[in-house]
């Protein structure tokens, strides 16, 4: 007999695909349709980290790029650690032409986990700030 505690929560569950739709809504390149899908998340879980990082993510690729930074900034309050939300935090402020901003959070998230992406960013930022690109 199944234990009725461990069974999902009908909201739980709903809110599970919605945020497996987004996802995947983000790799078709659809952003806006991902953030439709991440409604009642954002509703729901707005301290959750995963939901703020995919928001993110969404606005960062519709060019909501204010909406994208504080999404990111949210993320990085719940979580100091994530490498990731501080590389794309880093590459939203590039966008936003908010260079040295930008290289703060880019030599953060490469100590963190040096991968070539994050050491290639760091370059090109470093490389715009030399051209006075600010």
């Amino acid at each position: 007999m199944t234990d009725a505690a461990a069974l999902p929560e009908p909201s739980g569950e709903s809110n599970f695909y919605a945020f497996r739709q987004a996802e995947t809504l983000i790799g078709q390149r659809r952003p806006l349709d991902a953030l439709k899908a991440l409604e009642p998340l954002l509703d729901d879980e707005p301290d959750k980290p995963s939901v703020q990082l995919l928001a993110g993510r969404a606005y960062f690729h519709s060019a909501q790029l204010r909406r994208a930074e504080r999404a990111f900034t949210r993320v990085l309050e719940l979580d100091p650690t994530d490498h990731y939300a501080r590389f794309v935090l880093g590459r939203t402020l590039q966008r936003l032409g908010r260079l040295a901003e930008a290289l703060t959070q880019l030599r953060m998230a490469s100590a963190m986990n040096p991968v070539p992406e994050y050491l290639e960013a760091i370059s090109e930022v470093n490389a715009r700030i030399a051209l006075g690109d600010s």
